[in-house]
């Protein structure tokens, strides 16, 4: 028997997390583990662990869906969007989302995106071995423990894909990685690469106590972060210690200030 996957549900009318509520009662092998009815929730609940799936709507109050999952932490929940706003479900790819799945929520269509984000989801350690810390923490990383945050033998060195062939460099030595003209870039001190890896696909590579999805062009390792300095957007400039600048986002902005422990702003408040 499999485990129970475990569902954020994130909407801000109450009768869309009851039907959800609802068609997920009805699924075997499934269970509700919260509801929230803001961005701000949505992230309290993700960090406070338990969480393989998150079923988010796109318009809530304070920050969107999308912000909000822009703010998850890297090698956290996956995410299935469910909204009545089609427009959006190019954006949501982009970003990571395992699906978007329109309202009204059908069970049979619900349950296949849930198929789609259990498939993403690391395999279950044997039931004969006792479970450790960080087995259980593997359970809301989006790729194996060979190939996602943390310090195994596997990230020794990163193969990272280039026009010239393969270039092996440790991840403490990426500074940053962004996207531009539809092109990722990765900045090592070992010199800049331009790679076939998407920015998303850096982000599940790479140790998520380091690297962040700082901005939806750019992904940093507060390692290399100098100097935060602050923008008029709400946002900061990044310095690395190389020179390099890297635009944060301010909704990104408002997630390192709560990580660093500092005091808030006006505005984060409200």
């Amino acid at each position: 028997m499999r485990e129970p996957l475990r569902v954020l549900i994130a909407d801000d009318e109450l009768l869309a997390r009851k039907r959800l509520s609802r068609l997920l009662a009805a699924l075997p092998d499934v269970s509700v583990c919260g509801e929230a009815v803001d961005g701000d929730s949505v992230l309290a609940a993700v960090r406070a662990g338990g969480v393989d799936v998150v079923l988010l709507d796109i318009h809530m109050p304070g920050l969107s869906g999308l912000d909000a999952m822009a703010l998850l932490p890297l090698g956290g929940p996956h995410v299935i969007f469910c909204t009545a706003h089609a427009e959006h479900a190019v954006n949501a790819f982009e970003h990571g989302a395992v699906d978007y799945v329109l309202k009204p929520v059908e069970a049979a269509r619900l349950q296949k995106a849930l198929e789609r984000a259990r498939a993403r989801l690391p395999a279950s350690p044997p039931t004969s071995a006792p479970t450790s810390a960080p087995a259980a923490r593997a359970k809301n990383v989006t790729a194996p423990p060979q190939a996602s945050g943390g310090s195994g033998p596997a990230f020794a060195r990163l193969p990272i894909p280039t026009r010239q062939g393969l270039v092996l460099v440790s991840p403490d030595a990426i500074s940053h990685a962004s996207l531009e003209d539809e092109l990722v870039t990765v900045f090592t001190t070992q010199g800049d690469f331009l790679t076939d890896f998407t920015l998303n696909e850096l982000a599940d590579k790479l140790p998520a106590e380091h690297f962040h999805r700082v901005h939806r062009r750019a992904l940093l390792n507060l390692s290399h972060v100098t100097r935060l300095e602050p923008l008029e957007t709400g946002g900061y400039l990044a310095r690395t210690a190389r020179g390099h600048s890297v635009e944060v986002s301010r909704q990104s902005a408002r997630e390192l200030r709560r990580m660093l422990g500092l005091r808030k702003g006006a505005e984060d408040e409200g």
